[in-house]
This record gives structure tokens, C-alpha cells and sequence, in this order.
């Protein structure tokens, strides 16, 4: 009789997608961030218009408020789509980096020397969603953290785990 002996071999962790090129954020966490300005926007609308419209315009006050608040969610969550689109982050030998915005754009990089920990941070829609903000805790910085939210899970859990492994590997130089 023979017997076929197979090896245990580990799984291995998945793959960032791409490190090294500006990665976009995954779209499921565009509706979280469009929710988020539409009633940023839509509720001081609101209240403004109750306020000033029956004033101005001789009006019912339920009138301007809800037209104010259809207006705010509309305007608040199209603001909130493309603010979603222009962030994005990228991982390399540098360290990470994060961009944001269009026409006021502000990119960060955190050097892998930098890093003192790392941190998953995830509310309940965020966990209803499949998706976590990953913290990254720097030293000596004006910022004491830089904060991607909106993440994937599976990417923000192999972003933290191979950012970890870059700074063992520096420290241990």
C-alpha cells in the first residue's frame, strides 16, 4: 500500500489590489458617504427655510421646509457621491498614503518610520456593509492619526497587516 502524504501549506492572506497606484474606495461606501452629507445639508436647509420662508413669502411653514429638505438631500447627497469618488490611497515601499479631493486636493503619506500602531474601526453600518476605516497612528506629527474610512474589510484587514509587517521589518534594521 502506498500512502500519499500531502503538505499543510497556510493559506495565503489576499493580496492588495495594485500598491504602489492610487486605489479608489469600494462604491458600497458611497451611499454611507452621500447619507451622510444629504442630511448635513438638508437639515439646517430646513430649518432655515421654516424659519425665513413663511416670512418672505406668505407661504404655509411645512411648505419651504419641505422643499428645502428635497433640495438638501438632493444637493447634499450628489456633493456626497463625488467626495466619495476623489478619495483614494495607495500603499507602498514609502509607506501609505491617502488623497482627497478635487479642486482643494491634499494628499498625506505616512512613512513607514512613522507608524506606531494600527487600528480597525467599524460601526454598525460600516459592519452591516462590509466595510472598516482603517486608523493609522503616527509619531511626532502635527496629526496624531490619518483616517481612511469607507474601506473595504478584506482590504483594510491585509492594509493593516502588511503595514505592520513593514514597520517590524524597519525596526528591526
Amino acid at each position: 500500500m502506498t500512502e500519499s502524504v500531502t503538505e499543510f501549506e497556510p493559506p495565503t492572506p489576499p493580496a492588495v489590489p495594485a500598491t504602489g497606484r492610487w486605489q479608489p474606495l469600494p462604491r458600497r461606501g458611497a451611499v454611507l458617504y452621500a447619507g451622510s452629507a444629504a442630511v448635513s445639508v438638508a437639515l439646517p436647509g430646513t430649518v432655515a427655510a421654516a424659519m425665513i420662508g413663511p416670512v418672505l413669502l406668505d407661504v404655509p411653514r411645512w411648505l419651504p421646509a419641505a422643499a428645502a429638505a428635497v433640495l438638501g438631500v438632493l444637493l447634499g447627497g450628489s456633493i456626497g457621491l463625488l467626495r466619495h469618488r476623489r478619495i483614494g490611497w495607495r500603499l507602498d515601499d514609502d509607506g501609505f498614503a491617502t488623497r482627497r479631493g478635487g479642486l482643494w486636493r491634499m494628499e498625506t503619506l505616512v512613512p513607514v518610520s512613522r507608524v506606531q500602531h494600527l487600528d480597525l474601526e467599524r460601526g454598525p453600518l460600516e459592519r452591516r456593509l462590509g466595510l472598516a476605516t482603517l486608523v493609522v497612528h503616527t509619531a511626532g506629527t502635527r496629526m496624531a492619526a490619518v483616517r481612511l474610512p469607507l474601506l473595504a474589510l478584506e482590504d483594510a484587514e491585509v492594509l493593516r497587516d502588511r503595514l505592520a509587517r513593514q514597520v517590524e521589518a524597519g525596526d528591526a534594521l
